[in-house]
């Protein structure tokens, strides 16, 4: 009789339940919350959808609600794009929301900069909710960005289109290995009139230039970059003021640290004298890809005054290329800071190699040096390696941040001159090894082993990386001020402070923090 009289009372509350089909519901009465007032989608490009915002819609009330109209001021005119909850338009009727209840509103848009005749380049609508008396509303505002867009030309077929593609080389069947992105046809200046976004590559061929001039900001998309092809060159003109930025094209402040936005800059195979000066490459799946010129008397890349960070993998790679590095900053990466594969030639002075990476777990020294590349299980290619770094800083979370792969039948030849190095061999693991001999000033001379660098700050959660010495810094007055006289570029750091008569190591002067 207990389990009969429990089925019946089951039966009575599904029952019930069931029939509360059509529940009623109140009108709104402009009583709703918001979960703000005004959505700022930020800056958007020109005809480049946004990325999606979203706010919520609350029901304080104890009663369930139906809000008659949610509509754009501007309707169908209107630039903006709403999804309301998981229906997409710009107008909606009969919106319920239960008691203390709430849902959300999606926003984006996709803005003309022909369309703005705001003097701040401002669009801006609002979404209204209800209407008469009580009418409530959200603003919605973005900020409108001029470009130069390029983007691969593509050529309708039967099934799609056909894309314009860069040629990278040949397989072994001989059959073209190829990349989307755009074939510059003839030299070409990029200006600072306006950014540049980039969709895709932007190739540089054989006998052609690329120059970016002082100022400029360059945006990529999703796997974008630059390919200098062999004979091809890149020259990009930064000044101390006025540096050149390579970043992707995520406007929005929560992307400022995100790595992996864009691809690489990558100087191919037979390219030459290339030169970077005053840049900042940021957010990068890889910084800069440098290979071989086919003549290593020739530099292949002159790299001055220029920061790269963020990226998911190397900052710099250099496959038997020839590279002169001055007041340059390479942090916060996912593999080395800088490695080498198949030796070359490279010389570096008052460079701060730092490399505290956070976002997974790096398994790479901040320094790599080989003169090795693997090409199958069994096979290498070997080629001479010659490295040279005066006042450097090696730095980084890990014990050892100094690699270096040594085969035999080339050389492998490195000098630290007056360099600051963090290798902390704690199992003695390499203490018979004669490349990491501390002792042996014709491979180390003057250098500062496991020494505080007092850099501002090395945890990318807490704020920007900055690499910048503090008077802490056992770095002070500690570089080799010969070299300097030698090399104009030097005479100042990264950011022109003078550097004599007392010089310290690594990209920077130290500075006297200040408190936060």
């Amino acid at each position: 009789m207990r389990y009969l009289y429990s089925f019946l009372s089951l039966f009575i509350i599904v029952f019930a339940s069931s029939c509360r089909k059509d529940f009623s519901t109140s009108l709104s009465k402009g009583n709703l919350k918001f979960s703000t007032d005004t959505v700022f989608v930020g800056k958007v490009f020109d005809n480049i959808s946004s990325s999606t915002h979203r706010f919520t819609v609350k029901n304080p009330s104890n009663k369930d609600i139906h809000i008659p109209q949610i509509s754009l001021e501007k309707g169908n005119a209107s630039f903006y794009r709403l999804n309301v909850d998981g229906v997409s338009g710009k107008s909606f009727e009969n919106i319920e929301i239960l008691a203390k209840d709430s849902i959300f509103v999606f926003v984006e848009t996709t803005i003309p900069f022909n369309e703005i005749t705001d003097p701040d380049f401002m669009y801006r609508d609002k979404v209204l909710f209800d209407n008469d008396s009580n009418q409530q509303k959200v603003e919605l505002e973005a900020q409108v960005v001029d470009v130069h867009l390029i983007r691969p030309n593509r050529t309708q077929i039967a099934d799609g289109f056909a894309y314009e593609e860069i040629i990278l080389g040949q397989d072994a069947d001989g059959n073209d290995i190829t990349i989307r992105g755009t074939n510059l046809t003839d030299d070409t200046t990029f200006t600072n009139d306006k950014p540049w976004l980039i969709y895709n590559y932007v190739g540089v061929p054989n006998g052609k230039t690329l120059t970016i001039d002082a100022g400029t900001q360059i945006h990529f998309h999703a796997n974008s970059g630059i390919i200098v092809q062999d004979g091809g060159k890149l020259i990009v003109n930064g000044t101390l003021d006025n540096k050149v930025i390579f970043q992707g094209d995520r406007l929005e402040e929560v992307y400022q640290d995100i790595s992996g936005q864009w691809g690489t800059i990558w100087l191919f195979n037979g390219s030459k004298e290339n030169s970077i000066q005053h840049a900042k490459i940021l957010n990068a799946t890889l910084g800069l890809l440098v290979d071989s010129n086919n003549d290593i008397s020739e530099q292949t890349l002159l790299l001055n005054n220029t920061e790269i960070y963020n990226t998911t993998s190397y900052g710099l790679l250099a496959r038997n290329a020839k590279i002169e590095a001055n007041n340059t900053v390479i942090g916060n990466n996912g593999a080395s800071s800088f490695a080498t594969i198949l030796g070359g030639n490279y010389d570096f002075t008052h460079v701060t190699l730092a490399n505290y990476w956070r976002s997974s777990n790096r398994q790479e020294a901040t320094l790599s040096l080989s003169n090795a590349l693997q090409i199958s299980e069994t096979e290498f290619l070997v080629s001479d390696l010659q490295a040279n770094f005066t006042n450097c800083i090696i730095a980084g979370s890990q014990n050892m941040e100094l690699h270096y792969d040594k085969l035999d039948g080339a050389n492998f030849n490195f000098k630290f001159t007056n360099c600051m190095l963090k290798f902390e061999d704690t199992t003695n693991q390499f203490i018979d090894d004669p490349l990491f001999d501390f002792n042996n000033t014709t491979l180390y001379q003057n250098v500062l082993l496991n020494k505080n660098p007092d850099f501002k700050n090395t945890n990318p959660f807490e704020d920007f990386v900055d690499f910048r010495i503090g008077e802490n810094s056992d770095a002070i007055n500690q570089a080799d001020s010969s070299i300097i006289l030698l090399k104009p570029v030097l005479q100042t750091d990264l950011v022109g402070t003078d550097r004599l008569p007392n010089p310290d190591i690594g990209a920077y002067q130290h500075i006297v923090f200040e408190e936060d």
